[in-house]
């Protein structure tokens, strides 16, 4: 029996990096889950390698900042599934940007993605989540809510009112028996940081600042929301999970 054994799991982002962890992970644990993400072929990846391991996931194909794909997502989960045990909300961009040069529309984009749509969806799932007992929601968001470097004003606003909104949506959904937590990783290996970590500088200078001195695994993060998810935090809610090997209290 796994941890998340008859649960239902929708995980969006999860064609690669953090959220194909998550969502393999989900799956190995007994979860039946929905790979949510606008990438059609890396999610179709990710559910064939859950299949091969003997899992169950389902790809869907949405962008999460677009109002009729969420409308048709949770749409899809209600006929086939009729409950929703676990939100992780991990579909996110980034931009690196001077803020004196970030455009109107460069910042409502960011806002769509990393904000809105967690918001969106946590909204228009609770109908799903108050089916099932004891359900849960997972924010992904980042060291960056309150670690800043330059080039991500942007991004680090959208993450920390991610905390922030996590916060508050726990106290609200209490009421329903949904518990409302988040995630703050490090830098982790993803496509997300390629940019950054593959400058050997700027690499090592951020491993000299992790006491563990090594950045952060995909599956390192997969293990932190499986323990959210599961019912072993079934009395953990408005919490975040820091997973950095101590970055952010060391700097």
């Amino acid at each position: 029996m796994g941890r998340l054994e008859n649960k239902v799991a929708l995980i969006t982002g999860a064609g690669s990096g953090l959220g194909r962890a998550i969502a393999l992970e989900f799956s190995r644990q007994g979860a039946r889950v929905f790979a949510g993400d606008r990438d059609e072929v890396s999610v179709i990846e990710t559910t064939d390698a859950a299949i091969q391991e003997g899992g169950t996931m389902v790809p869907l194909c949405c962008d999460v900042s677009d109002k009729e794909d969420v409308a048709s997502l949770l749409s899809t989960i209600e006929k086939e599934a009729g409950k929703l045990d676990a939100l992780v909300n991990n579909a996110g961009i980034t931009q690196r940007e001077d803020f004196r040069h970030v455009t109107d529309d460069q910042w409502q984009e960011i806002l769509d993605v990393n904000l809105t749509a967690a918001m969106r969806l946590s909204r228009d799932a609770l109908g799903l989540l108050r089916v099932a007992e004891g359900s849960s929601i997972i924010n992904i968001s980042s060291i960056m809510e309150r670690v800043h470097v330059r080039q991500l004003s942007a991004y680090s606003t959208t993450k920390a009112a991610l905390a922030g909104l996590s916060r508050a949506m726990a106290v609200e959904y209490s009421a329903f028996d949904v518990r409302v937590n988040y995630i703050c990783p490090g830098y982790a290996e993803t496509a997300m940081t390629q940019r950054i970590l593959r400058n050997p500088a700027v690499r090592q200078g951020l491993l000299d600042r992790t006491p563990m001195k090594r950045f952060v695994s995909a599956q390192d993060v997969a293990k932190a929301a499986l323990f959210l998810a599961s019912d072993d935090a079934s009395f953990i809610t408005g919490e975040g999970l820091t997973v950095d090997g101590g970055m952010s209290v060391s700097l």
